[in-house]
């Protein structure tokens, strides 16, 4: 009995630092492609930050379909969890459409987690985890090392967050965080046959595209975004929105403490030093099969996804 083979229905990812051209190919592919452009970027999930996070303009979203931009208010709590069963619902969507899904975006969390799946650990006892936040990260790091050998063996003594979290998980749970990443489920890498794409421009362009399109953000709204955030009374110190890239340094602006040539200054600094990490991470930590475009230009990436798709 001959057994009818169904392909895996293609999704196309374009991926990199920022400021590495990724929304202009993806929207040139989505146009070809008869495609949806859907968010993966962190910053780029919240409405009141359009200009600062580099969101497509209106115009660009006019010309394809976009999921996943600006859908969530800056003073609500937002995850790698949540965006990944909200990915997985826009992918099925545009599929049922007849349309390519098109991710896009640099926050690698977020792709792992869509892919891969996230690790199904319970809620952790709020108890343990104020005492775990109030350790010292020295005192913490020994702790794990009682606890989950393994764990402070791979982490650095300095890294206070995983650190924290990789004592909380075990403290609460009595199993090494380790052993719940190993039992990750809800990815979709076996059910999509992933077209994926690495932007790694040259390093001295990015810093110079960077560093242009921030000057361009502070003349092009980016410090009234920030003043209209400042200016909710609804909306924290603590908010997710207030850490991201730029807004404060913008913020120290707008309240007098610093002048408008430092607050550039230092957001340029910020984001040299997040597309640095960024780039550090697509280089070493996806697939080795994913491909890694270093120098192409825009025509060879488009050709590239042309075959891909259509193999």
């Amino acid at each position: 009995m001959n057994m009818v083979h169904t392909p895996l229905p293609k999704v196309a990812l374009i991926a990199g630092p920022t400021a590495s051209g990724k929304s202009a190919l993806a929207i040139a592919v989505a146009e070809r492609h008869r495609g949806t452009v859907i968010n993966a970027d962190s910053a780029q999930v919240y409405r009141d930050l359009r200009v600062l996070s580099a969101r497509p303009s209106a115009e660009e979203e006019a010309r394809v379909p976009h999921r996943l931009f600006g859908h969530v208010d800056g003073g609500k709590d937002y995850s790698a969890a949540r965006w990944a069963a909200e990915a997985r619902a826009a992918i099925d969507a545009t599929l049922a459409e007849g349309r390519l899904p098109v991710l896009v975006g640099g926050t690698g969390l977020y792709l792992r987690t869509l892919l891969d799946g996230i690790a199904p650990v319970p809620d952790i006892d709020p108890a343990i985890r104020a005492e775990v936040r109030a350790l010292p990260v020295a005192e913490a790091h020994a702790a794990l090392a009682r606890l989950d050998p393994q764990a402070a063996e791979r982490l650095r003594a300095s890294d206070t967050t995983r650190v924290a979290r990789a004592l909380e998980v075990v403290r609460s749970t009595g199993r090494p965080l380790a052993e719940w990443q190993a039992a990750r489920e809800g990815g979709i890498a076996d059910r999509i046959d992933l077209v994926p794409l690495v932007l790694l421009p040259d390093r001295a362009w990015l810093v110079e595209r960077c560093d242009r399109r921030l000057e361009a953000m502070f003349a092009g709204g980016a410090v009234e975004e920030v003043a209209a955030l400042l200016a909710r009374r609804d909306l924290g110190p603590d908010a997710p929105v207030r850490r991201a890239i730029g807004v404060p340094q913008i913020a120290a602006y707008v309240h007098g403490e610093i002048g408008r040539e430092q607050a550039l200054a230092e957001s340029r600094l910020a984001t040299r030093q997040y597309a640095k990490r960024q780039y550090t991470w697509f280089r070493n930590q996806p697939p080795a099969e994913w491909r890694r475009a270093v120098a192409m230009e825009s025509c060879d990436l488009e050709a590239f996804f042309e075959q891909k798709l259509f193999d």
